[in-house]
C-alpha cells in the first residue's frame, strides 16, 4: 500500500475541487493544499472540506509530491514553467487543461519537463467555482495522457496510478491529436450551445413565453451556455486553428439541413437524420 501524498491544487474550482474530494475520499491524498488567486475560493474550499488549507504558490511546492494546476489554459502557460522552475526532482507536476499544443511548446525545453505529465481527465459540469466541486465526478470518465514519451517513468507511473485509482479509463495521445479530438468532442459543443442560447434569447425579446415552453431537450441541449468565459474563451483562444477547423464543418452540416428546408426535399432529410443517428454506435 502506497504512503498517501499531500497534493497542492492551484485553481481550486469545479476540476480543482472535485479531484480533491476524490483523492481524499479514495486514500491516495493523505493532505490537500489549494492555491487560488481569489481568498474567497480558498475559504470556500476550506469550509467544504476541499483542501485543508490555502498557501501561495511557493510555499505549497515546497510541502507537496504532487502539483494539480487546474486554472484557466491561460493561466496555465504562465504557472507551468513557473512551477517546474521551482520544484525538487523528486515532484511530479500534471495540468488538467482541455489544450496542450502551446502549453507543452511553453516548456519543451524546460530542465524540469520529465517531472511534469500532461493530462485531461475528461469530465466536467457548465458550473464553476468550489462551490460547483463534487464527489465522483470523474468515475469512469476517460483521462487523457499526452506526449508521455517526454515525461519520466516514475512521475507517468505515479500519474497513471492516480487516475485508474479513480478509476478512470487511461488514453494516451499526442498533443496535435488531442487538441484535435477536444475540439471536436468537447469545443464545438460549447459553441454551438452558446449560439444556440444566443438565438432563443434574440427571439425571446418578442416572445417573453418562449421559455415556459422549454421542454428538457431544450435545457439538456443549451446547458453548457452556461459555462463560464473565463475558462473557455482562452480554450478557443490557444485552441483556435483546430476549434476553426471543426466549426466549418459544422457550419457546412447546418447548410446542408437549412437547404433540404428551402427545397422542401424532406426525403433527403430524413436520410441526413438517420446518418446522425449513427452516433448510437459510439454514444451506447
Amino acid at each position: 500500500m502506497k504512503q498517501p501524498l499531500t497534493i497542492a491544487v492551484v485553481g481550486v474550482g469545479l476540476i480543482g475541487g472535485s479531484l480533491a474530494i476524490t483523492l481524499k475520499e479514495n486514500g491516495f491524498a493523505g493532505r490537500v493544499i489549494g492555491v487560488d488567486q481569489s481568498a474567497a475560493n480558498i475559504d470556500k474550499a476550506i469550509r467544504r472540506r476541499l483542501i485543508d488549507e490555502g498557501l501561495p504558490l511557493a510555499d505549497a511546492l515546497r510541502q507537496a509530491g504532487l502539483v494539480v494546476l487546474a486554472t484557466p489554459v491561460d493561466a496555465m502557460a504562465r504557472l507551468l514553467p513557473e512551477t517546474l522552475g521551482l520544484i525538487t526532482p523528486e515532484q511530479v507536476v500534471i495540468d488538467v487543461g482541455s489544450t496542450k499544443g502551446q502549453l507543452l511548446e511553453a516548456v519543451k525545453a524546460h530542465p524540469n519537463r520529465g517531472r511534469y505529465v500532461a493530462t485531461h481527465p475528461m469530465a466536467g459540469t457548465e458550473f464553476s467555482g468550489p462551490e460547483a466541486a463534487v464527489p465522483n465526478l470523474f468515475d469512469h470518465k476517460c483521462a487523457v495522457l499526452v506526449d508521455v514519451k517526454d515525461s519520466d517513468a516514475d512521475a507517468l507511473e505515479l500519474v497513471k496510478r492516480m487516475y485508474a485509482g479513480i478509476p478512470m479509463q487511461l488514453v494516451e495521445l499526442e498533443r496535435d491529436a488531442h487538441d484535435l479530438h477536444s475540439a471536436y468532442v468537447s469545443h464545438i459543443s460549447h459553441i454551438s450551445s452558446f449560439a444556440l442560447a444566443l438565438t432563443v434569447l434574440e427571439k425571446e425579446r418578442d416572445e417573453a413565453r418562449i421559455f415556459e415552453l422549454a421542454s428538457g431537450g431544450f435545457s439538456s441541449t443549451v446547458r453548457l451556455a452556461k459555462s463560464s468565459p473565463d475558462m473557455w474563451v482562452p480554450i478557443f483562444r490557444q485552441n483556435r486553428d483546430y476549434v476553426l477547423d471543426v466549426l466549418d464543418e459544422h457550419i457546412n452540416q447546418l447548410a446542408r439541413f437549412r437547404s433540404l428546408l428551402i427545397k422542401k426535399d424532406f426525403e433527403a432529410f430524413y436520410q441526413l437524420i438517420e446518418q446522425a443517428n449513427d452516433i448510437k454506435r459510439i454514444l451506447k
